[in-house]
Order: C-alpha cells, then structure tokens, then sequence
C-alpha cells in the first residue's frame, strides 16, 4: 500500500504546481522553464507508475475490505465513465461549447472518474487511489476558480460546436475501447460482466 500512496501523493504534487505560484515561478526563474516541465512531467510519469504498480500490488495482497457497496454502483460507473471520458476528451481536441461550459473539462472527468469507482468499490487501495484523486481535482478546480478571479488564468473560450462532436466521439470510442477489452485486459476486471 505504501507504493500506492506514494504514487498518488507523488503525481497530485505533481499537478499541484500551478497552484503554488510563487514556488512555480522561482523554480522557472533559477532553472528555467523547461527544465521544469521536464520535472513535472518525470513527477507525474513515476507517480502514475507507482500508482499502477501500487494499486496491483495491493489488490494481489488482499487489500482490506472498508464497505461492500451494491451490485448497482457498478452499473452506474460503468455508465458514469462515458460522459467522463467524453470531458477528458474535451480537454484535448479543439474548444467547442461543452469545454467552455465545463471550464476544466479534465478535471471534471477526474472527478466522475475517481467518484464512480469510489462508488462500486470498497476496498483501502480503492479509497487511496479513486478518494485521492478525488481530493485532487477538487483541490486543484478551487485553486484554477482563485486563480481565474485573479485574472492569472484565462477560462476557455467557446468554439465552434463541430469541436463538441469531435470530443463526443474521441470519448466514445475511448469508453468502448475499455469498456469492451482494456478494463478487463488491464486490470482484470470486466466492467460490462455483471
């Protein structure tokens, strides 16, 4: 458990940069800003690693049993990570309509993400990884709302509605894609199973 705990302290802190900007742009100013990406960017990677390894590690050793929830919240994460995966799209094609409606579209995903696994799973390493994620991208979507009010940070503009369906599709194809081989491929576990 120890593995995933560091990973998630590891790429939270990772992500978290933005929102110290005072150490951010020290940082920038004595070793430049791309040497600082390049260290975000091995954060987040090592992070996301021990995560992965973590989480396995600790469901092979038989991670504590905290609740038991029911066979429906399954159903519903399974349902849940569509429109999530749809807002990660969002994050990453052109700016439609729906970025500029969900202000952060990634970190909205995370959000539905992290709570829907949170919801159909009841194990110590589920709670570590979905709740801390969870914590994250709340922490991380209070501190871009200061920041916006401060001005540092621009919200996106609306595009075009043509860009929504590009997102629509991309997250689509991305749920299909895991939902029918890469859940159960990855991670053992089929979600449409049950």
């Amino acid at each position: 458990m120890l593995f995933l705990v560091a990973g998630v302290v590891l790429f939270a802190a990772s992500h978290s940069l933005p929102m110290f900007a005072a150490l951010r742009a020290r940082l920038i100013a004595s070793i430049g800003e791309g040497p600082v990406k390049g260290l975000v960017t091995l954060g987040a990677a090592a992070g996301l690693a021990l995560m992965i390894w973590g989480y396995g590690a600790a469901r092979a050793d038989g991670t504590a049993l905290l609740w038991d929830p029911p066979l429906w919240t399954r159903h519903l994460a399974a349902t849940a990570m569509l429109p999530a995966l749809i807002m990660l799209a969002a994050a990453y094609t052109p700016p439609g309509r729906l970025k500029a409606m969900l202000k952060h579209p990634m970190l909205a995903g995370v959000k539905l993400w992290a709570a829907a696994h949170l919801a159909a799973n009841g194990t110590a390493a589920d709670l570590v990884l979905f709740g801390g994620l969870l914590a994250w991208a709340v922490a991380d979507r209070i501190s871009l709302a200061r920041r916006e009010r401060a001005g540092l940070v621009a919200r996106p503009a609306a595009g075009p509605a043509v860009n929504d369906l590009v997102a629509v599709a991309v997250g689509t194809v991305l749920w299909a894609l895991i939902a029918f081989w890469g859940h159960a491929y990855l991670f053992g576990v089929d979600p449409l199973a049950v």
